[in-house]
């Protein structure tokens, strides 16, 4: 390990399948090691995973980076949103998380919606509709199906706010994660008790709200983790919310981000309400908003296209007859829960390699789909659009993203941009620093940029047209009558 010219931080990704963990140097945003280890998640339609998996593999990934963790003057946690995390009395989980990617609550979802004033009315109040993915409709689907379980719970919290809690004993979370759950009211920054009662959560199992820049607590005595006691700990926050501050990124500013599921998102000094759902408008982990749509199925989906016709998931060919809607674990962008794929337009000369590419452009336009939404009217068009996430460095992926958004794409160098955002966040306590101006002066968005291409209007027209036919059978999902 190279001699460090500022103090060192930890930054913690805490992902749907693994925990990774940075030290990074505060001064020069040098990564001097670095650890990873992976959780396991419920197969099938539902998913879970059992928090304290999350604990070992932090435990683990730090002991991946040796003596560096030991000398580490802060910490933040970054972390898949949405999660429902349910504590009892000594503070061990009641049941398995529900994830972001489980849409058993579809119903509550739709319920809740209607309860409460309706789209326009949650849109104002909490800056987003909720759908399956959202925190409040997991709560209402556990109190309808599993109310022992609800009878037992002592607290509720976010997948980054366990983490955060076990390390320094203190329920917290972060306005950035807080504005995924359904039940933070974006005009007063605090949790809306209308929404509460309505679900019958009672707001004392809540963490307390940190605001941005403020320390969270200290690294308690009694942890089996490197940390020193007193070590400073960060609010921590939400993935999307962290890898905003670990790019540095500036208002305006477009983000694709390509992982197990898809984001397209930028910082706004404005704060969104959009009643159609297609837009959450997110609060960010700094003081402004981040405007995100998501889709469910990205990376994952493709790849799982690519084994079905025995293809690297590169060996793509180019086609123009064949749509695949690549919606194999529900949707969310559209909001269609209860879909499942659909393959439009197969001829006897389709190839595998054009399915392949077929799935790629299905999961792509559903993304340019909401990218002008999130977007302010005064950003500029032509600017890159950031491409981050593990499909970033997929060529795939990169050209797909070119042609059909007809935007020149830049690709970051630095990756693990959310445990960045988290290290960030911790150096910003040291230094008294914005963590979004850490991450500048680490130079994080840096990368080469690809000149844009003229766009493929008619694939992004096919797909349009394909989805609008299909669309009542999307809605019904597989087996309706």
């Amino acid at each position: 390990m190279s001699a460090a010219e500022g103090p060192l931080v930890v930054g913690v990704d805490t992902s749907t399948q693994s925990t990774k963990a940075l030290v990074v140097d505060a001064a020069t945003g040098q990564v001097v090691a670095s650890g990873q280890a992976p959780h396991t998640v419920s197969s099938g339609a539902d998913r879970e995973s059992d928090p304290r998996q999350w604990w070992d593999a932090l435990r683990e990934a730090l002991h991946q980076c040796g003596d560096a963790a030991r000398e580490a003057a802060a910490v933040s946690v970054g972390g898949q949103q949405h999660g429902l995390v349910t504590l009892d009395a000594r503070g061990e989980p009641v049941r398995p998380a529900l994830l972001w990617n489980d849409v058993r609550s579809a119903p509550q979802a739709r319920r809740l919606i209607e309860e409460l004033g309706g789209p326009k009315g949650w849109a104002e109040r909490t800056g987003s509709v909720p759908s399956a993915s959202f925190t409040v409709t997991k709560w209402a689907w556990l109190a309808e199906h599993e109310p022992e379980a609800v009878r037992a719970v002592k607290a509720v919290r976010l997948p980054h706010d366990y983490l955060t809690e076990r390390l320094t004993g203190e329920g917290t979370t972060d306005r950035g994660d807080a504005s995924g759950t359904g039940w933070w009211a974006s005009g007063t920054e605090a949790y809306d008790e209308e929404t509460l009662a309505r679900v019958g959560l009672d707001p004392a199992l809540l963490p307390r709200l940190v605001r941005p820049g403020e320390v969270a607590g200290t690294v308690r005595d009694g942890h089996d983790l490197p940390f020193s006691k007193g070590t400073l700990v960060a609010a921590g926050t939400g993935d999307n919310a962290a890898a905003a501050l670990g790019l540095g990124l500036r208002p305006g500013v477009p983000v694709m981000s390509l992982g197990t599921s898809g984001t397209v998102y930028a910082v706004s000094r404005h704060r969104f309400a959009d009643p159609t759902g297609t837009v959450a408008g997110f609060a960010d982990a700094r003081g402004d908003w981040l405007p995100l749509a998501c889709t469910l199925n990205c990376t994952l989906a493709v790849d799982r296209v690519a084994a079905l016709v025995g293809l690297d998931r590169e060996a793509v060919e180019p086609g123009t007859g064949v749509t695949l809607l690549p919606y194999l674990d529900g949707e969310r962008t559209p909001n269609l829960p209860r879909s499942s794929g659909l393959l439009h337009g197969l001829r006897h000369d389709t190839t595998a390699g054009q399915l392949l590419q077929a799935a790629y452009d299905g999961a792509v336009h559903s993304l340019l789909g909401a990218l002008d939404l999130v977007l302010d009217a005064d950003a500029d068009p032509s600017a890159p659009l950031l491409l981050i996430g593990g499909g970033a460095r997929g060529k795939a992926w990169q050209q797909t993203v070119r042609r059909l958004s007809g935007r020149p794409v830049q690709i970051p160098e630095a990756r693990e941009l959310v445990a960045l955002g988290a290290a960030a966040q911790a150096a910003g306590l040291l230094t008294g620093e914005d963590a979004a101006a850490v991450a500048r002066r680490w130079k994080t968005s840096a990368g080469p940029v690809l000149d844009a291409v003229e766009r493929d209007e008619a694939t992004l027209a096919r797909i349009s047209g394909v989805l609008s036919d299909a669309a009542p059978l999307l809605e019904r999902g597989p087996g309706s009558d």
